[in-house]
Order: structure tokens, then sequence, then C-alpha cells
């Protein structure tokens, strides 16, 4: 019995060494193979014109249902277009300049008012659809201070914003 354990043990290490010399010979064929092949060809791609999201003027049934006072707080509406064939995300809008009071209220000197970006990105993204618009609403976005001058009672101001979108 203990001739045969031996035996066995040879043809073990026997058929393990081949094994081994087998699969290394596989190997760094394969590997040969694979790091020396050449191969060549060639590809095209077009890029497209993405056309200007626009922010426009509120119209008819759009703006917030809160009222900006001395002191407070008021959401902003903006109605952004997309005039693309393909959807875009609205990933920031930015403050472009001072408030501006509405033509009926030429007493309106001081506005007092401010804009507040909202955080960039935008949390959710807003996706505009092909060829539509959305109203955004961005709430406690404008700020009006004591210092307005109360000939600014009742206006409707205009803040000047500008949009990034992404397709």
């Amino acid at each position: 019995m203990t001739t045969t354990k031996i035996t066995l043990r040879k043809l073990t290490a026997t058929s393990a060494a081949a094994t081994i010399a087998l699969c290394l010979a596989t190997g760094a064929g394969g590997a040969y193979a694979y790091w020396s092949t050449i191969g060549a060809g060639t590809g095209s791609a077009t890029n497209g014109t993405m056309k200007a999201v626009t922010v426009d003027a509120l119209i008819s049934g759009d703006g917030t249902h809160n009222s900006l006072v001395p002191g407070g707080t008021a959401d902003v509406a903006v109605r952004a277009t997309n005039p693309n064939n393909f959807a875009v995300q609205v990933y920031a809008i930015r403050g472009n300049g001072a408030a501006t009071a509405d033509a009926n209220h030429p007493g309106c000197l001081t506005t007092g008012v401010t804009y507040t970006d909202p955080s960039a990105p935008l949390a959710p993204a807003t996706t505009i659809p092909p060829n539509s618009s959305v109203l955004i609403t961005l709430p406690g976005a404008a700020r009006m201070s004591l210092a307005s001058s109360s000939g600014c009672q009742g206006a409707s101001f205009s803040l000047p914003v500008t949009l990034e979108a992404r397709k």
C-alpha cells in the first residue's frame, strides 16, 4: 500500500507539472495574440446645434399664489421655452440684474426687491419636453427689503434671470 501511494503521488506531481506547463504555454500564446493584434478603421459623427432655451414674460394664468411684502419673501415664476426637437434639463436659474416695477407704478423708485439664486444644480432638475414650455416656480426666491418705496404697493416686478439648460 505504501508503494501505491508513492506511485500515485508521482503520477499526480507529473500530471500537475504537465498541466501547469500547458496552461502557461496556452496563456502566453493567447496573450501574445491579444497584444499583437493590429486593427484600423475610420469613423465619423456630426454635431447638431442646440437652440437657446428662452425665459419669457409671464402669460395669462402664470404667477405665484403669494404676494411680496416689505420684509418678506415670495415665490418667483419663470416660464421657460424649449424650441429644440429634443428634451432639455434646466440646471440653474441665476439673477442677471436689478428688479424693476411695472409701468403702472412710476412711484416705485426704490424697489428693494432682490432675487436669490436657487442652489445649482436645481434639485430636482426640470425637464422641458421638445418644442414646449414649462412654468418653473422657485419658492422664496424673491425678497423685499423694508426700504422699499410705498409707491411699490400692488406692483409686479420683473427680475432678469439667466437660465442654464443642457441636453
